[in-house]
């Protein structure tokens, strides 16, 4: 880990760099995969099953017999904790639902927006030494309550064949029933295309690799819409003298285990805090399985010492954290200050994982410093919003003379005359 005490402002731009990805040579790749489905389609997909999952499979279709034989391999305390967390966050993402507001812009003239759902949704799913079931959760609900007619699910398939019960098990809860075996960049690329067995999507929603992001990214060019770019996944924790050293270390290695290209910054305001925190990640992390990984990305990862919490949140900003937890005494003060983050955990336990499984809140956030730009998932992200508007004839005799000045003075007198012949009668 890198550590800087005290650090000037003149650094910070440095500071606040991601690892740095070939993305030539990744690219390359992908469209490589592109132009293989698009030739064979699912052929090409059991083809890369072998290549990169090592994995025989007959088809892609994952039937309904290995759904129902999956649902045994759950036990009863999973199935049970996966309800709580289904039930948290439909709850959540069922509150964002807006009421149809019509607005009287001009006597006789009346605007309104409504949602209208994205018809045909795709949505992938990491199965490999983390088998990501709980991101069915997060996006399976938001697109069940916005009311997108189909909704399809790729995962990876294991090197028998199979796809990891937990996540057929939700699929099945969240009313997902056709799922697919195959993962990575040619999931995308099959969502994005169609083949014989998955059919094309509008939009494609899911975390995954560098391979996966980059072919969501490439999924653009053919006018398939994505939920946002992305990168490794990330964590800034922000932490003051009451701040408790074991629970920094904690939640900073939640997210270190993620992968070795995924990165955790960790700025405090005490020297007591900040040099107990290091010590404490020393002692867990020989305790974890994935240490290894989690090793790696601390590599990548900064330990900075600041003056003051207006200083770490300014600091905060610049980097656009995906989670972001303010370990603090006086957090609620420290919020009107919160400019740049994916998602925030108050205090100190507001764990980052509860937000990654069951509290409510969506775990698919922003990283790569997007948190400047985009949001996270949410049920929005389902749902296109249409305009509506209605003139009446006494509308369009209080609008029109503004209607037409405008057009004249823009030159475009077709505009203009659209309003006149309606005056005229």
């Amino acid at each position: 880990m890198k550590i800087y005490r005290y650090p000037n402002k003149n650094i910070w731009a440095d500071l606040v760099q991601r690892p740095v990805l070939e993305r030539a040579e990744i690219s390359g790749l992908v469209a490589e995969i592109f132009e293989e489905v698009e030739r064979n389609g699912d052929s090409a997909l059991l083809a890369f099953n072998r290549k990169f999952d090592q994995a025989e499979t007959d088809g892609v279709i994952v039937l309904e017999s290995e759904i129902e034989e999956a649902e045994k391999l759950v036990s009863s305390e999973l199935k049970k904790a996966i309800q709580q967390a289904k039930d948290n966050i439909f709850q959540f993402h069922e509150s964002q639902k807006q009421k149809v507001q019509k607005i009287e812009t001009t006597k006789g003239v009346i605007c309104w927006r409504e949602n209208r759902a994205v018809e045909k949704v795709g949505i992938y799913i990491p199965g490999g030494t983390a088998p990501l079931f709980s991101t069915v959760l997060m996006l399976a609900i938001p697109a069940n309550l916005a009311g997108c007619k189909e909704v399809i699910l790729c995962t990876p398939p294991d090197k028998n064949g199979n796809v990891n019960p937990a996540i057929l098990y939700t699929a099945k809860l969240c009313g997902i029933s056709k799922v697919f075996k195959t993962g990575g960049a040619q999931a995308v690329v099959a969502m994005t295309l169609g083949t014989e067995s998955i059919p094309k999507v509008y939009k494609i929603f899911g975390p995954g690799n560098q391979f996966v992001v980059a072919a969501k990214e490439y999924a653009q060019r053919y006018g398939v819409a994505i939920d946002m770019p992305a990168g490794p996944s990330e964590v800034l924790v922000i932490a003051d003298e009451q701040a408790v050293p074991d629970f920094c270390a904690a939640d900073l290695l939640s997210q270190a285990e993620h992968g070795s290209d995924s990165q955790v910054i960790f700025v405090a305001t005490d020297l007591k805090v900040f040099n107990e925190t290091m010590s404490a990640i020393d002692q867990q992390i020989k305790k974890l399985p994935r240490n290894e990984m989690a090793g790696k990305a601390l590599e990548n990862s900064c330990f900075i010492l600041v003056n003051s919490l207006e200083e770490a949140l300014e600091f905060s900003n610049l980097y656009a954290p995906e989670h972001l937890i303010l370990a603090m005494k006086d957090f609620k003060k420290y919020i009107p200050m919160v400019q740049n983050a994916g998602s925030v955990f108050l205090g100190n336990y507001s764990c980052e994982s509860a937000g990654d499984y069951a509290s409510g809140t969506n775990h698919t956030l922003p990283t790569n410093a997007y948190a400047r730009n985009y949001s996270g998932v949410s049920l929005d992200s389902f749902v296109k919003k249409i305009t509506f508007q209605h003139l009446s004839e006494e509308g369009l005799q209080n609008l029109g003379k503004t209607i037409e000045l405008m057009a004249e003075a823009e030159g475009l007198f077709a505009h203009k005359n659209a309003v006149s012949i309606r005056l005229k009668r």
